[in-house]
């Protein structure tokens, strides 16, 4: 939502997230405490947050964090489980993202794990930017490595590769998997794949091989980041994820008939 070109009411956030809430998956990414100038979408976070209906879901809240202000805020919160922050591979998308640079930006992570720490939470680390960047930064894939390694280093257990505007090939998908999923055990690593419709069974199964199996998706592949150029290319339709993974044989625990009603509300919001 947190790009979408007009502001949703939040009765209308907060039935579509309730909506979600029934369908079963593991986690939902429900709002974001970051400034409302720079994302106005997300402005109503707090109130959302607390018309959520909980009481028969399984599924865990994450929400999207910036700097250790937004941090100190999501704590706060008994709901929500897991803090997630964006840590670019690009120096240029990370002063853009947070206004911070990449070392700074590490400390910043730093602080924020203590905090989650201390009030049972968990950080989760998306690596924007992961496969390259619009801006002419520097890239290869030993850099992406030596940014993990850092992040790893911090105790952090769940770090997802985010191809943030789609430039990631099946094969930069498998390399970085495979380089990473044997070295930590106790890491869990995952993907955050932007896609054309052309790509996206080819960049799943280089993510399934390669041992990954926790995936980010947005029904009818709706969004993308703000802060990182105009023309994005979409999220992963998580329909279409959840189709190609049931036909891979991976077992799924998917509400059919509450997610056909997701998309049905989808359908109409997103117009």
């Amino acid at each position: 939502m947190q790009g979408w070109h007009s502001f949703i009411p939040t009765p209308v956030k907060t039935s579509y997230l309730n909506a979600l809430l029934k369908a079963g998956f593991h986690t939902l990414d429900f709002g974001s405490f970051v400034s409302p100038k720079a994302i106005p979408q997300m402005a109503d976070t707090k109130q959302v947050l607390t018309a959520l209906d909980l009481r028969d879901t399984q599924t865990k809240l994450l929400a999207i964090i910036a700097n250790r202000r937004g941090a100190e805020q999501a704590v706060g919160y008994d709901e929500i489980t897991y803090l997630g922050f964006p840590f670019s591979v690009s120096p240029t998308f990370q002063q853009r993202n947070t206004n911070s640079t990449q070392e700074e930006s590490l400390g910043t992570v730093a602080d924020i794990q203590e905090l989650c720490i201390k009030n049972k939470k968990q950080l989760v680390i998306y690596l924007s930017m992961g496969f390259g960047n619009p801006y002419g930064d520097v890239y290869s894939e030993e850099i992406l490595l030596q940014w993990a390694d850092k992040i790893a280093a911090l105790d952090i257990t769940i770090i997802s590769l985010a191809d943030t505007v789609g430039l990631a090939t099946p094969e930069q998908i498998s390399n970085a998997l495979a380089a990473l999923v044997p070295g930590y055990k106790t890491v869990e690593f995952g993907v955050h794949l932007h896609s054309s419709a052309a790509n996206v069974h080819q960049k799943l199964q280089a993510a399934i091989a390669s041992g990954c199996r926790r995936f980010d998706g947005a029904l009818k592949g709706i969004g993308g980041c703000p802060m990182a150029q105009d023309d994005l290319i979409g999220n992963m339709p998580t329909e279409t994820m959840i189709s190609y993974f049931e036909a891979q044989g991976l077992k799924l625990h998917i509400n059919r008939q509450a997610l056909q009603h997701c998309i049905q509300l989808a359908n109409e919001i997103f117009i």
